[in-house]
């Protein structure tokens, strides 16, 4: 069997660069960033897939401008929902393999317990609504699929909330930080090696494909909300010796901090599917969240 292609879609943005290089072993790697596909542009999407003609598309690509989206319904359903679409479309008619990725907003964060993939989604902003839509899209397409919904992703290429908080806390003495939201940061790192081992066995096993075809929750193990995700995250700093000006991190209510989308206070999601499905083992957040915060202020 000939190494597949492979599709990658939004390739510079955090979780694309990384999976840039985690795909890079399961065969021709054809990454394009927004120049080369806007998703907001089905017909050009339509042209590359033709040109392209991969086995495996990767859509790391999507409107993420949550509270933007309150204010452009249309925009945001056209890219998380109407593109996705198209793709699954193209890859029903080619027996071709759609890798694509969702979020914890299709949930409107009511529940005590972590979702799992039978939970009801029940999306409460704009932003969330157009991403179920896409879910639904490309199961109704009938193509080969990972869906894979995930929270709180951060990566040390770009912006990100621990990023932030360090540099808040240079710069003031005081930070409030929401205490009632609560989910895993996850690292772009950790969702592109997942989705590299996921596709290794499906593309290497058909019947197992079969079978594995589907809907699949991806985080951090554990959880924590933004506060104690902005307290390690200072902790951590001052132990390897950042000089940090903040002695004091308030914890305060999502109430307190008002934003045009509403957040799931509960984004915690169930892994179990995934890792008793591909054998995976997927690390406590705090795992990774050290080893940026090591990159971030390493000695030069």
């Amino acid at each position: 069997m000939s190494a597949p292609r492979l599709l990658l879609l939004g390739a510079d943005g955090q979780l694309g660069w990384e999976l840039r290089r985690a795909l890079l072993p399961l065969g021709e790697v054809v990454a394009c960033g927004r120049a080369e596909a806007d998703l907001g542009d089905l017909d050009a999407l339509r042209a590359l897939l033709q040109r392209a003609q991969p086995q495996v598309i990767v859509n790391a690509a999507a409107y993420t401008a949550v509270d933007r989206a309150e204010s452009e319904p249309e925009r945001a359903q056209r890219i998380n929902a109407d593109a996705p679409a198209a793709l699954a479309q193209w890859a029903a008619g080619r027996d071709a393999w759609l890798v694509h990725y969702s979020t914890d907003y299709v949930f409107d964060g009511r529940s005590e317990r972590p979702y799992d993939e039978h939970g009801v989604p029940q999306p409460a902003s704009v932003y969330g609504r157009s991403k179920l839509a896409g879910e639904q899209a490309i199961a109704a397409a009938g193509c080969r699929h990972l869906l894979l919904r995930t929270s709180w992703v951060y990566a040390a290429r770009g912006g990100n909330f621990a990023k932030t908080m360090l540099r808040l806390a240079r710069e003031r003495e005081q930070l409030r930080v929401v205490a009632d939201q609560f989910g895993a940061p996850t690292a772009a790192e950790l969702i592109a090696d997942v989705s590299a081992l996921a596709l290794h066995r499906v593309l290497r096993d058909a019947a197992f494909g079969a079978q594995a075809s589907g809907l699949y929750h991806l985080t951090a193990s554990g959880s924590t909300s933004w506060h104690g995700y902005a307290d390690f995250v200072l902790d951590q700093a001052r132990a390897l010796g950042d000089t940090l000006r903040c002695t004091e991190l308030l914890p305060i209510a999502t109430a307190d901090y008002p934003l045009p989308a509403p957040r799931p206070a509960n984004s915690r999601l169930d892994c179990t599917r995934l890792q008793q499905r591909f054998g995976v083992q997927l690390p406590d957040w705090r795992v990774q969240v050290r080893r940026l915060l090591d990159e971030l202020l390493a000695p030069r």
